[in-house]
């Protein structure tokens, strides 16, 4: 199959998801496979939604309208251009996360669009729109039929892997896929630089990486660096916004019980009923709480980011270079590779 015909591909695919949107789900006459596919989607949403406590509707029809601006011709034409895809198609088993939708979706797209075939194992929390996916895929472009397969057996017959889990499970995927090509991803977190000068929409932009996906998210921020002196009250009030948040059980359980621990532990806490400020060194904060550490000036703070860069996913900032602006952790391009790794430059030289 030509690489023009699986671009072609993802761009209908694209078009398709172009339908399921936060302002109205609507069906397009346009739309290839629409009769076959558009309320069956419509299903696996209900049913994701119901399984899954933390996929909410706004946040999974987020994820979709995200995938639909990305997939456009021109899009997925600039992003192959610069490689050089073999023939010779190897097979390569995903072992994919669940912690957001479709948040596999990336290392699914890479596999194909390099002309290889890919075996999928799904995490569970996240297991029902790729396997539609899939055929919504074949129906348009029947070469990828037997390109695709799912299992939720142990891994066997497979030529790479691409694998993401915690610090943890890495040590296992090290000691199972070390014997071949491999792209094994450890846990990361987002961070903010606030410097101080920001406007009242930069810090909402900042509540927007902080609450999307309820968090859960590598690129969700979930620690910020501030300087000596910074007053909060700013940022509680640009954020205020978001304060519906507390109304999800699972976000509102999930606040209480960190607010009990660091309560009984006498930590001090800065909160506004929807989120806990903690000073803490470390990057990884629970949900709903943002831990927060002070820097006396910018070069040396960037030179300790530079040393922890393992552990940082994003830095947002509108006073750093190569920060990605307030409010656009969750919008990353097809080149902003999950941990800095190539995707398609690995595959690639497979």
């Amino acid at each position: 199959m030509l690489l023009e015909n699986r671009i072609n591909t993802f761009v209908e695919f694209g078009n398709f998801l172009s339908q399921f949107s936060r302002d109205k789900i609507e069906k397009k006459e346009s739309v290839l496979f629409n009769e076959l596919f558009f309320e069956a989607f419509e299903m696996q949403l209900t049913r994701a939604k119901n399984f899954n406590g933390w996929f909410t509707e706004d946040n999974l029809l987020y994820a979709f309208e995200s995938w639909s601006n990305l997939l456009t011709l021109n899009n997925l034409k600039s992003w192959t251009s610069t490689y050089n895809f073999k023939n010779n198609a190897k097979k390569v088993a995903i072992i994919m996360a669940g912690n957001i939708p479709l948040v596999g979706f990336h290392d699914f797209l890479s596999v194909l669009i390099a002309g290889h075939s890919v075996v999928v194992k799904q995490s569970s929390n996240d297991k029902h729109f790729l396997p539609l996916i899939a055929k919504y895929l074949e129906h348009v472009e029947p070469s990828f039929k037997g390109a695709i397969t799912f299992t939720e057996e142990k891994l066997t017959d497979f030529d790479a892997a691409i694998a993401t889990g915690s610090n943890n499970t890495a040590r296992y995927f090290d000691y199972y896929f070390g014997k071949y090509p491999n792209i094994i991803r450890k846990n990361r977190n987002s961070i903010a630089v606030v410097i101080g000068n920001e406007t009242e929409a930069e810090l909402k932009g900042l509540g927007e990486d902080v609450f999307r996906y309820f968090g859960l998210g590598c690129r969700s921020v979930s620690k910020l660096f501030v300087p000596k002196g910074y007053d909060f009250d700013q940022l509680f009030k640009a954020i205020f916004e978001y304060s519906d948040i507390i109304n999800y059980k699972k976000y509102q359980n999930n606040y209480d019980y960190n607010k009990a621990v660091y309560l009984m532990s006498e930590f001090d806490l800065l909160e506004n009923g929807f989120l806990m400020l903690k000073e803490d060194k470390s990057y990884s904060s629970p949900i709903a709480s943002l831990f927060y550490e002070y820097y006396d000036d910018v070069d040396s703070l960037q030179e300790k980011l530079r040393q922890d860069e393992d552990d940082i996913q994003c830095i947002v900032s509108n006073g750093l270079e190569n920060a990605v602006p307030f409010g656009q952790t969750q919008q990353p391009s097809l080149t902003d590779y999950a941990d800095g790794v190539d995707t398609l430059e690995f595959l690639s030289k497979l």
